[in-house]
């Protein structure tokens, strides 16, 4: 099956929250999607729904497909320490995600279309890999011929910026720094890791 390209309004109802940002749609029917809407009886969700609902939305905010997820879910397990927390620093280490945190694309989708489309450097040389990992120190910037591309400019001019302590901006010279992994603390994003290691983990 290949990537959601439908509405992402209809997925944000599924899960009951704006992952994807602000959606007024959503406010407006913050209910699941369906043809009897409010009025459709919805049964308990087992253990394993909950936990098959989590890992879900993990993949559609970061907008990746179950192969790639799961190969980094066993990358986190690898590294020590807590594996949730880990899965969710290795996804936040990816290019695309940091391109998006940077600003220099609205959305995680627009951001791995920058990077396929080789507008994004990494130290100088260009990437076209979404799931690049970065290391610390690593620099992102956007290409020399691309810094007049007006979806790169509106973004960044949409005052939509928020500062992350893992990375650095420089808005002159349309370049960043990423300077560490970032904590579990330090991640906005609402998921519950450790039913993601539950449901993997049976």
């Amino acid at each position: 099956m290949g990537r959601y390209i439908g509405p992402k309004t209809k997925i944000a109802r599924k899960f009951g929250e704006a992952i994807y940002g602000a959606d007024k749609a959503l406010e407006k029917k913050n209910y699941p999607p369906g043809q009897h809407g409010l009025a459709r009886k919805r049964k308990k969700v087992s253990e394993y729904g909950v936990q098959l609902a989590e890992k879900q939305k993990a993949k559609a905010i970061y907008g990746m497909q179950e192969k790639q997820f799961r190969r980094t879910f066993e990358e986190a397990g690898r590294l020590g320490g807590i594996q949730g927390e880990n899965l969710l620093k290795l996804l936040e280490c990816r290019l695309d995600n940091v391109v998006f945190r940077m600003s220099i694309a609205p959305t995680r989708a627009a951001a791995r279309q920058l990077v396929s489309h080789r507008h994004i450097t990494v130290n100088g040389s260009v990437v076209n890999i979404a799931s690049f990992q970065l290391r610390p120190g690593d620099a992102v910037a956007v290409r020399e011929k691309s810094k007049s591309l007006e979806v790169i400019r509106e973004s960044l001019g949409s005052g939509r910026r928020s500062r992350y302590p893992w990375i650095e901006w420089d808005g002159a010279a349309m370049s960043g720094k990423f300077i560490q992994r970032p904590e579990r603390s330090e991640i906005p994003e609402n998921i519950k890791e450790q039913l993601i290691v539950e449901l993997y983990s049976k």
